[in-house]
């Protein structure tokens, strides 16, 4: 029987909630490839990193950084992580502003090429036609995300390929934040 997965996403509405800028070093300047963080690969140790807020409010225990996306996790959300994906991501050390509890910048480092083409609402990729040959083949379009789940193989976490700004999770680590109360994530089938 398939694995379910669903895609693991910020939820802007809950009531209150802060808003992250983008991670610096501890002496406030900008990390130097921000990207690195959502290409779905593993990465050399940045540092100890602040993480600043554009907006004070509720503190979660998942959100994403304003401009990259970079996800920020509390050090509990970390933990599962860490039990039922260890081989899928690095979690790195933050400081998050005001804040006394550790946080931690998750980077998946899985790509799976799992998109279901048909299935999604849209799929559509960059061709030659498009003027991007650094993005041929690549998804120019998605929305209704399908996936094939006899692609994954044995990833609990990734990032789909083509298209990596989703973080995709398997339905046993979905399970897990979901008992820990899970505050700022929201899950969407796909």
């Amino acid at each position: 029987m398939p694995r379910h997965f669903f895609e693991l996403d910020f939820d802007v509405d809950v009531p209150g909630r802060w808003y992250l800028r983008e991670p610096t070093n501890l002496e406030g300047q900008a990390v130097p490839d921000i990207w690195a963080f959502v290409y779905g690969r593993a990465v050399a140790d940045p540092g100890k990193l602040r993480v600043p807020l554009s907006r004070p409010g509720k503190p979660l225990d998942f959100d994403k950084t304003t401009v990259a996306g970079t996800p920020i996790v509390s050090g509990r959300v970390a933990a599962v992580f860490r039990e039922l994906a260890p081989n899928d991501v690095q979690l790195f050390p933050v400081d998050v502003q005001g804040q006394p509890e550790p946080y931690f910048l998750l980077n998946v480092v899985h790509v799976v090429r799992c998109i279901d083409d048909p299935a999604c609402e849209e799929a559509r990729r960059w061709t030659s036609e498009d003027g991007r040959p650094d993005k041929v083949g690549e998804y120019h379009v998605v929305s209704g995300l399908r996936i094939d789940p006899l692609a994954v193989n044995d990833a609990v976490v990734f990032r789909p390929w083509g298209y990596l700004l989703p973080i995709i999770v398997d339905e046993d680590l979905k399970a897990a934040l979901e008992r820990i109360g899970l505050v700022g994530g929201r899950f969407v089938a796909v």
